[in-house]
């Protein structure tokens, strides 16, 4: 016998996401990204009008990391609704794993970002060029740019944790390297004023290797979503099983996850063949409510077979 039923401890809640949950978490997080969006666009004003009148490359490569958050954020902004849709004929599991694609979409800019900032600041090494001499505005503009960047991540990060939105808490963390990249521009300038003209394309090469650790941790953490990476240990899933009394074996274990941590597993139980078709189905009952009071929200196939 193969069954699925929604966990007994989140049938009220998984009822909630089909008439109409996932549109309500989709614009809870729209509506993030769309006051991210405005902040980093004067972020990137600001930051290329400094990097502009200066010259410095770690400036400009500051502009660039604001001007990729500023994409990111619209990119977010245009699959997040795609990614809210419930599961239909097609997607029988749902659509999540476009968020998570969207993740990929910001890898895919840093490493843009990176490859050019680390060229110009070889060059800049090689040749010696040195930017223009800043004034203490110049400095002033950056340091704005730092608190509204230090504000975007502690913003993102808590709606993503409220919103279990693995695209806000990844672009959380890529404006949160635009903070030690920010920093790196202002004491450029800094050193620049200070006559150690050549700091700047050293700096710029930091700054590479700074977006490129960026995109490594977002990269770590959205593939194993991609590619189904088990969801829950199996060893806890056979013990959670196992407890329940009555069940005299579990075999076959399966399980995966979504970006939100929407856990999908499928188990073999065995029972005993003098059980009723009753009585199998309330043992299945049992372990999805053990799977759900550890794993959250939850869907769990049970394949019933008997000794």
């Amino acid at each position: 016998m193969a069954r699925e039923i929604a966990p007994v401890a989140d049938r009220t809640q998984s009822a909630d996401c089909a008439s109409g949950g996932y549109g309500t978490r989709a614009t809870g997080v729209r509506r993030v990204l769309v006051h991210v969006l405005l902040l980093n666009a004067a972020v990137v004003l600001l930051k290329l009008w400094v990097g502009l009148g200066t010259g410095a490359l770690t400036v400009l490569g500051a502009a660039l990391e604001s001007g990729l958050d500023l994409l990111n954020n619209a990119l977010g902004i245009s699959l997040i609704p795609l990614a809210a849709r419930g599961p239909d004929d097609d997607h029988p599991y749902g659509h999540a794993k476009f968020e998570t694609l969207g993740t990929l979409g910001i890898v895919g800019f840093l490493s843009i970002s990176c490859f050019e900032l680390l060229r110009e600041g070889v060059v800049a090494l090689a040749t010696g060029h040195a930017p223009h001499r800043a004034d203490p505005a110049d400095i002033t503009l950056l340091v704005a740019t730092l608190a509204i960047n230090a504000w975007v991540v502690w913003y993102e990060r808590h709606q993503g944790r409220r919103l279990s939105s693995s695209f806000l808490l990844a672009d959380a963390a890529h404006t949160g390297s635009d903070i030690l990249v920010t920093l790196l521009a202002i004491a450029s300038l800094g050193l620049t004023r200070a006559g150690l003209v050549r700091v700047d394309g050293l700096l710029a090469v930091a700054v590479a290797l700074l977006i490129a650790r960026s995109g490594w941790h977002i990269l770590r953490e959205s593939v194993p979503i991609l590619v189904d990476a088990r969801g829950m240990d199996a060893h806890e899933l056979r013990r959670l099983a196992s407890e329940v009394p009555g069940i005299l074996e579990v075999r076959t274990v399966r399980s995966r996850s979504t970006a939100s941590g929407h856990l999908f597993a499928e188990m073999t139980i065995v029972v005993a063949g003098s059980q009723s078709v009753a009585d199998a189905h309330a043992l299945a009952d049992q372990v999805e409510a053990a799977v759900a009071r550890v794993a959250g929200e939850s869907e769990v196939v049970i394949h019933i077979e008997p000794e």
